[in-house]
């Protein structure tokens, strides 16, 4: 079986002519029939040219890689134990699963709190996180896990102010930022704003600290769907002029007449605004690091991609010489708002390649006493049994788990049904449950009690992000208990164990058969 779907995907609309029959080196139908309209990406892009790149219809979806990769965290399984209890009285009316801590302190010296061990890394300029983001700023807030405002947020909207190029006001901005803090539980969690090539050149980060009372920052270098810059599509012309105006890259030039003119006759309907990549060196980033600090900001983070192992070793090297509080590090294929479809499922390193790396370059450093910045890994990852391998495969470096495509879908689910129980429209699917958001919503009651009238105030989008996050919460401490691990920091990277030979050789995790063997010996005598 080919690991690449090659012609034709749900992602670009395409198909093929023939659902069988297909070549497997260039995706092709085996007969290219003369007369065929073309459903094929070879077929669309001989009439649509680079609107065929990109996942569709954007604004409304978020994609990911459909690439079958070799190895992913499946060729892993979590070993359990029958003895024991670390964190907890080894007693089985204590050592049960609602006793697990799944509190987590990030961060050099001031920690940020999270009440579980996952963050959302990075949601930006795409309509699906804008339209989205009550549900994702209440739903994390209280929840109390960390939520990053990402690259463009400013400059997208058409209602900040600049002075000489610089940020001002920025509303969109503000409104993200005081939502997740109005809602804010007891200190826990954070609120981040993210910064790439654009933002930086507009003082975005600045004006945050400043004006918005923002304590956390991020620098970007990439992310594991593209190694290009942040994209959007933009359908209105003069909002594409504005952009252009501000720095972007917009193709076709919104500016040229002879485009207007086509874009005004319906020869397109979207303009594609793209930022641009960085340039990397050791002196600016700690200069950066440095400016952002004495500019008042408590945390700063970097958040890199997928990017060959090279650029993965400059993004620990230099984290640890500026001492930063976090470093995120994205597998190739996990998820974005847009990027261009072949290059998510082509370039990059996948999950265990990357998360391997990343253990031996951190583990290098800090048995030469180096300073190792607390990691977070991100990357396709949705359920409790991968955060738990995440965790343990890089422990005891790895501290928590990025998620972005997941939690937005449970925001949409949940503000969809929203939708539906207002209109009295409950599909028949979630209808068994019940036709209230009490019926629905497991978590309401809980909910109610803890916020009393505010309550009301509650989108159901939060309400999806919140139950989805308990899930995942109660999950993770079944599986802890079962390890026997009772804090997240006794999780240790023999609490996995691979179970295909190839997994064992790329991730250094004990082949399942030759697990425990130094025990074993001693047990067995």
């Amino acid at each position: 079986m080919s690991l690449t779907r090659i012609n034709r995907s749900a992602a670009t609309l395409s198909k093929n002519r023939t659902d069988e029959s297909i070549t497997p080196l260039s995706g092709m139908c085996v007969t290219c029939v003369d007369g065929c309209i073309g459903m094929c990406e070879i077929g669309k892009s001989a009439y649509r040219g680079p609107e065929a790149i990109y996942p569709q219809p954007f604004g409304i979806i978020t994609a990911a890689s459909e690439k079958i990769y070799p190895v992913d965290l499946s060729h892993f399984n979590i070993m359990g134990t029958a003895v024991g209890a670390k964190g907890i009285a080894e007693d089985s009316d204590k050592a049960i699963f609602p006793n697990v801590n799944l509190e987590r302190r990030i961060g050099r010296d001031k920690k940020i709190k999270l009440r579980v061990p996952w963050i959302i890394p990075g949601l930006g300029s795409t309509n699906v996180a804008k339209n989205n983001w009550d549900g994702l700023a209440i739903g994390a807030a209280i929840s109390g896990f960390p939520l990053t405002i990402g690259e463009n947020v400013t400059a997208m909207d058409p209602d900040s102010k600049l002075v000489n190029n610089k940020v001002k006001s920025a509303p969109d901005l503000e409104w993200r930022i005081k939502l997740y803090k109005q809602w804010q539980q007891e200190g826990y969690g954070d609120i981040i704003v993210q910064a790439n090539v654009e933002d930086t050149r507009l003082g975005v980060q600045e004006y945050a600290i400043s004006e918005l009372g923002v304590e956390t920052v991020e620098l970007k270098w990439g992310q594991g769907a593209k190694d290009i810059g942040g994209e959007v599509k933009i359908k209105n012309l003069a909002k594409a002029q504005l952009l252009k105006k501000r720095g972007y890259i917009v193709l076709p030039d919104p500016l040229d007449p002879a485009v207007i003119e086509a874009y005004k006759k319906g020869s397109f309907r979207e303009f594609e605004r793209h930022s641009r990549v960085g340039m990397v060196s050791e002196i600016d980033f700690l200069k950066r690091v440095k400016e952002l600090r004495d500019y008042g900001a408590k945390h700063v983070f970097l958040k890199t991609g997928a990017y060959r192992p090279a650029d993965l070793a400059r993004a620990v090297k230099y984290s640890s010489k500026a001492e930063i509080d976090l470093l995120t590090v994205d597998a190739a294929g996990g998820g974005t708002g847009m990027s261009p479809w072949r290059m998510m499922n082509e370039w990059g390193i996948p999950q265990i390649e990357i998360y391997s790396l990343l253990y031996q370059y951190v583990d290098k450093l800090a048995k030469k006493k180096e300073f190792v910045p607390d990691i977070a890994i991100a990357g396709g990852f949705t359920l409790e049994d991968q955060i738990f391998k995440g965790l343990a495969i890089g422990a005891p470096y790895f501290k928590i788990i990025g998620m972005a495509r997941a939690p937005l879908a449970a925001a949409m689910v949940g503000k969809t049904i929203g939708k539906k129980v207002d209109e009295g429209q409950v599909p028949v699917y979630v209808g068994r449950f019940g036709d209230t958001p009490e019926e629905i919503f497991i978590t309401v009651p809980e909910l109610k009690r803890k916020f009393g009238k505010k309550f009301d105030q509650i989108p159901p989008g939060a309400m999806g992000v919140y139950t989805y996050s308990e899930r995942l919460a109660q999950g993770l401490r079944q599986l802890m208990c079962g390890a026997r691990k009772f804090s997240l920091d006794y999780i240790t990277r023999d609490d996995i164990a691979a179970i295909t030979k190839e997994a064992a050789e790329i991730s250094g995790i004990p082949y399942v058969m030759n697990a425990d063997q130094k025990e074993v010996k001693q047990i067995l005598g």
